[in-house]
């Protein structure tokens, strides 16, 4: 899937990636094609991980814990990938420790830790996105839900909360019933403990990652999640259930509209605040009525939209791992294959609620794959030889194609021949953008 040309100065590098999903098995196949990288290392990794990369069994969010690891392994580079060792400074001291790293520093990473500093940066940049308000007060926060009297509401908690912080409320009696789960039952914890309240926007969803070195920023291909459970976008929300890329909603002229109101913007914004964010950017859009407006930042790479995007990156990725690191990313030409990729996420029976972990996988090779389509990894351990169930979301089963029906084509026919007891997926991945 990935191919780079050897060049000849290159000095082989080692690479440890923090994290064990789905999104880390793509980045650690993006980074096990290029010829620059010697050996990679993965903590806590997981079953299909550990097959491209030495695993070690350090929590992600383990600080102490992983810059010991890295004062031991030595590695080149520490590609910190999940959004909390990131919120809660890895980087820094990772940077402290002397080692090189991919990832935003903890005064960047505050865009997705939190809700409250994302939308006041907004407001004061002129950066398009929804109306809102902030609270801490439930009594305040309800009373001006029912002045605004706008259904349905949308109340998110201030700080990160696993993707479930956000409840989109259809009446009053709803919206009551989120403000005071979060401001006075707690509900989230520390997340909730001041909210925000903003006005609901209509329009397709699209996720646009880009790479950033603080100063320049380089989108990367566009992308469509499938957040809800069941298919026709029923059921609770998810992680993510499935994606394609590129999504075809996302026009030459959105795009251009994007570039100059939002990540420009935004990365000019956060520079003006002494925060220069450097590493990969996660711009979570509305196509509205009235133009392109952020729904929400993310400060990595996100899972499974790392799944779909970086299986069309041509250019190796340590090249752009260094143009951040060295603020040269002006000077690259990232290139991208034109082709669509499609990951339909297989989970366990219940995900996102209760579900059973332990279950064999079967159809899977001895390295975790299949010859229909390439399998990342997202909950899965590795056990005498063979790979069971070990989380919600178990494989993004994944390929790539000249048009989007093919790619989706090519992953439904390899789920077909994978199967573990209670397995879930949906059928109608892609359907949205095919415009079935």
């Amino acid at each position: 899937m990935y191919h780079f040309e050897k060049r000849k100065e290159h000095i082989k590098m080692n690479i440890l990636v923090v994290g064990g999903g789905g999104r880390e098995h793509a980045i650690i196949t993006a980074l096990s094609g290029s010829p620059r990288v010697d050996k990679i290392y993965a903590a806590p990794g997981n079953g299909g991980i550990s097959r491209l990369a030495e695993c070690f069994p350090v929590k992600a969010t383990d600080i102490e814990g992983m810059v010991e690891l890295a004062k031991k392994l030595k590695p080149d580079y520490v590609f910190v990938a999940p959004d909390d060792p990131l919120v809660l400074g890895m980087v820094d001291r990772l940077n402290e420790a002397g080692f090189k790293t991919f990832g935003p520093r903890a005064d960047a990473a505050v865009l997705e830790g939190s809700k409250v500093f994302s939308k006041a940066l907004m407001k004061k940049y002129n950066i398009p996105t929804a109306a809102y308000e902030t609270f801490t007060d439930a009594d305040k926060a309800i009373a001006y839900i029912k002045e605004q009297n706008s259904y349905p509401a949308v109340i998110k908690c201030d700080g990160l909360a696993l993707g479930k912080g956000v409840i989109i409320a259809k009446d009053f009696s709803e919206s009551e019933a989120a403000v005071k789960s979060m401001l006075l039952d707690g509900k989230f914890g520390k997340s909730g403990s001041e909210i925000v309240v903003e006005e609901f926007m209509t329009g397709p969803e699209v996720t646009v990652l880009a790479f950033t070195d603080g100063k320049t920023v380089k989108p990367m291909i566009s992308s469509m999640d499938h957040k809800r459970a069941l298919d026709n976008d029923e059921g609770l929300n998810t992680g993510g259930m499935g994606t394609i890329a590129p999504n075809p909603r996302y026009t030459e002229e959105f795009k251009k509209e994007c570039e100059e109101k939002i990540f420009k913007p935004t990365i000019a914004a956060m520079r003006a605040e002494g925060r220069p964010f450097k590493g990969c950017l996660y711009f979570g859009l509305m196509l509205t009525p009235n133009g392109a407006k952020v729904v929400e930042y993310n400060c990595r790479f996100g899972d499974p939209e790392a799944q779909v995007v970086l299986p069309l990156l041509e250019t190796d990725l340590t090249e752009i791992m260094d143009a951040i690191w060295e603020e040269r990313l002006d000077e690259l030409d990232i290139k991208w294959s034109g082709k669509s990729c499609a990951c339909v996420v297989m989970a366990s029976g219940g995900y996102p609620e209760k579900y059973e972990t332990g279950k064999a996988i079967s159809g899977l090779d001895e390295n975790g794959q299949s010859d229909k389509a390439y399998i990342y990894h997202a909950g899965t351990k590795l056990e005498d030889g063979k790979f069971i169930t070990a989380g919600g979301r178990v494989l993004g089963v994944t390929a790539t194609g000249d048009d989007l029906r093919s790619a989706l084509d090519k992953a439904y026919a390899a789920v077909d021949t994978i199967s573990f007891e209670k397995a879930h997926y949906r059928k109608d991945i892609g359907k949205r953008a095919l415009g079935d």
